[in-house]
């Protein structure tokens, strides 16, 4: 006959634990490897349950609370650069960067056999403040020539590209440049990190080119049929608005 040396127990229940340590691979493959082994072990015994705990179970927690953040964040630059544009149209341009950047650093992730974790995402995320920063210093520039200049929305869009090429590329570089040695994961335990730089400079160079070929034609497109009075409620600002498009009156 033989008996357990120790029984755990949750409330009336009795568990068992299994541990393992994570080597040579990060938190966030073992955490896959582990819920696919607990899916190809089929349905559990009536009456038992399985759940994961310790890191595992932090990990999920950080990633979920950093996606509902990030989707917080998208939110609230909409809203703020609604306010100030007075319009809709305008940050649905700036925003339309963030498609690419995701695109972007799932495409290096993948192609560098990076996996999804916690350095990647904050990797994405450090992109798309960059990258919406860009496409603001464009988007501004075009709306400032398509009011003050009076220019066709194509004409403007053209002329902001042109003119805030260098800023735009000179960013990118320098943050490019700062990320090259931590994505090649040199260096001791550099291999750890090293989603985290190949998620910015994949997210990089697909907003880059997304903000200096594609957005013009979106602020094109979808300003073609925009006044350029102000649309705001104020009477002082909209007679401000009226003067400084027609100074000669």
């Amino acid at each position: 006959m033989t008996a357990p040396a120790q029984v755990n127990r949750k409330g009336p229940n009795r568990y068992v634990t299994i541990v393992a340590n994570v080597y040579g691979k990060d938190l966030g493959t073992a955490s896959s490897a582990v819920k696919q082994a607990i899916k190809d072990a089929g349905d559990p015994p009536r009456g038992t349950t399985i759940w994961t705990e310790g890191t595992l179970q932090l990990l999920d927690d950080t990633l979920g609370s950093l996606i509902a953040g990030l989707g917080v964040a998208i939110i609230a630059i909409f809203l703020m650069l609604s306010a100030y544009y007075q319009s809709f149209k305008v940050p649905l341009i700036i925003l339309s960067v963030l498609p690419a950047v995701i695109a972007g650093s799932l495409i290096i992730l993948f192609l560098t056999g990076s996996t999804l974790n916690l350095q990647s995402y904050m990797g994405i995320i450090m992109s798309l403040g960059v990258s919406v920063s860009n496409a603001v210093l464009l988007v501004n520039q075009a709306e400032y020539y398509r009011r003050k200049l009076l220019l066709k929305p194509s004409n403007a869009s053209r002329l902001a590209a042109s003119s805030r090429l260098r800023p735009v590329l000179m960013t990118a570089a320098a943050m490019l440049a700062g990320m090259l040695p931590m994505a090649l994961g040199l260096g001791d335990g550099a291999e750890q990190v090293a989603p985290l730089g190949r998620a910015v400079i994949g997210g990089l160079i697909a907003s880059t080119f997304t903000i200096l070929v594609l957005v013009p034609h979106f602020f094109s497109s979808l300003m073609s049929r925009t006044k350029v009075i102000s649309p705001s409620l104020d009477p002082d600002d909209s007679e401000s608005r009226f003067h400084e498009l027609q100074p000669g009156k």
